[in-house]
């Protein structure tokens, strides 16, 4: 009864992200109950791996105790302190000392949001402040790469370059310019790494050049595209892309939303890549889902510069809960178990789960396998030598997440036959196991569906 309530409440009250609102009330909810671990529970008892950790984030995995303890602490003694006023508190101070100091190079400066979306906002905010301030007004011009994503906020879906953020919202805005994906599996270039570095370069010249060198502000970029697909790209690829923006007098910055903390193997994503953006955007892992927080990170020249520029006067962007004291001494505790324990297990949890899938490769449908760390995709075709996807009728992101589901695994199911992996870094040998076999099972039943055997003959 009481679950049978819920799903009647939801179905009237409940407006879901990303959902099709007719759809979703035919449908009705799936109630999560309880989780520990990697393992999830619905309310009607049934278990699962969770193999997205939740939605990318849930990186120490779920019911740490120390993390709850954490956040229990910091609400008894403080619930609330504003940034306002020239007031803080001392976890968001500390938050903010301990990861500054491992940010890669000069990424000294942090700026606390709720989350991903108002973390790419507030770049945008800082980046027009930025180039008044040095006296570049005209600077206004922003460029992002195709099916890259930088939330759905109104400013950063029109970064964002998938269709589905942009239909009905009268996104991108005029400012707002794409260049072509990497996508090292369907790339035109081919699959040469050095062709698609080069074919990058010379992609953004031609933008820059089409807009004028002296109007662009900014470029934005993600070390691996999380909802396009899970794009790969080549080794050297942002290294060389970081360099020709500052060739340009271009601002960088890295949204590592979802490879940040652990989930591609180090702390941060760039520090693999070699790379220090100008400004870099974190959440997500940052406190594992647990409460909500995001952060920009600043180089010392692009806090500078706006400190500068401001000088007495009052740099007018904040939030009411930025720097939030529960969200702080959470992000505290949850960078303590990244450091004593979970950031090893995903490295050697993420090699066996590239190993695991690539296993799978030998399977009809399975086109290309890709990933890094505890971040991976399968790409799913019906013909593996023209790439061929699979037909819309196979409805991919309900079919096989349903079929997934009743398997006990709990994958992105894309809507072009992608399935995307991102499980919580505390994971066990045997659940890194598990995730590969319960997919296969799930392939294997997909195999089956007279759609999709028709496509493949």
């Amino acid at each position: 009864m009481l679950s049978n309530s819920l799903i009647e409440l939801d179905r009237a009250h409940l407006v879901h992200p990303v959902a099709s609102y007719r759809g979703h009330e035919r449908t009705g909810v799936r109630v999560m109950k309880s989780a520990t671990g990697a393992t999830v529970t619905d309310a009607t008892g049934h278990q699962m791996i969770d193999g997205f950790a939740g939605l990318w984030c849930v990186n120490a995995g779920y019911g740490q105790e120390s993390i709850v303890e954490a956040a229990t602490r910091q609400l008894r003694e403080l619930p609330y302190a504003t940034g306002y006023f020239g007031l803080g508190s001392e976890p968001a101070i500390r938050l903010a000392a301990e990861l500054a100091e491992r940010a890669p190079g000069d990424l000294n400066h942090v700026y606390f949001t709720l989350g991903g979306s108002d973390a790419v906002d507030s770049t945008v905010r800082f980046i027009h402040y930025y180039q008044n301030a040095r006296g570049r007004p005209q600077k206004n011009q922003f460029i992002s790469i195709e099916q890259g994503y930088h939330g759905s906020s109104t400013v950063g879906a029109g970064l964002t370059a998938l269709p589905a953020f942009h239909a009905g919202f009268d996104v991108p805005l005029h400012w707002q310019h794409k260049i072509p994906s990497h996508y090292a599996y369907r790339n035109p270039a081919g699959s040469d790494p050095q062709a698609i570095i080069e074919a990058s370069l010379a992609a953004l010249r031609r933008k820059v050049e089409e807009l004028g060198q002296h109007r662009v502000a900014a470029f934005y970029v993600e070390p691996i595209q999380g909802s396009g697909g899970v794009l790969v790209p080549p080794s050297g690829w942002m290294k060389s892309m970081r360099d020709l923006c500052t060739e340009l007098d271009i601002l960088f910055v890295a949204d590592e939303v979802i490879t940040g903390f652990g989930r591609t193997g180090p702390l941060f994503a760039c520090s693999e890549d070699d790379i220090v953006p100008d400004l870099m955007t974190t959440a997500k892992g940052l406190t594992s889902g647990y409460v909500p927080m995001g952060a920009v990170f600043m180089s010392d020249h692009v806090y500078d510069t706006i400190a500068d520029g401001a000088g007495e006067t009052a740099v007018g962007h904040g939030y009411t809960y930025s720097a939030h004291p529960v969200s702080a001494a959470v992000g505290l505790e949850v960078l303590r178990l990244y450091e004593t324990g979970l950031l090893d297990n995903g490295r050697k949890a993420g090699a066996r789960l590239i190993a695991g899938l690539e296993r799978l490769s030998d399977h009809p449908l399975v086109g290309d396998v890709r990933g890094r760390g505890m971040l991976a995709a399968i790409e799913l075709v019906v013909d593996k030598q023209r790439k061929t996807p699979l037909p819309a009728v196979a409805n991919p992101s309900r079919r096989i997440f349903d079929r997934a589901w009743d398997n006990g695994l709990i994958i992105r199911a894309f809507g072009n036959g992608v399935l995307g992996y991102a499980p919580p870094l505390c994971c066990t040998e045997t659940e890194i196991d598990a995730i590969v076999e319960r997919t296969r099972m799930t392939l294997d039943q997909t195999l089956e569906d007279p759609d999709v055997r028709a496509a493949l003959a």
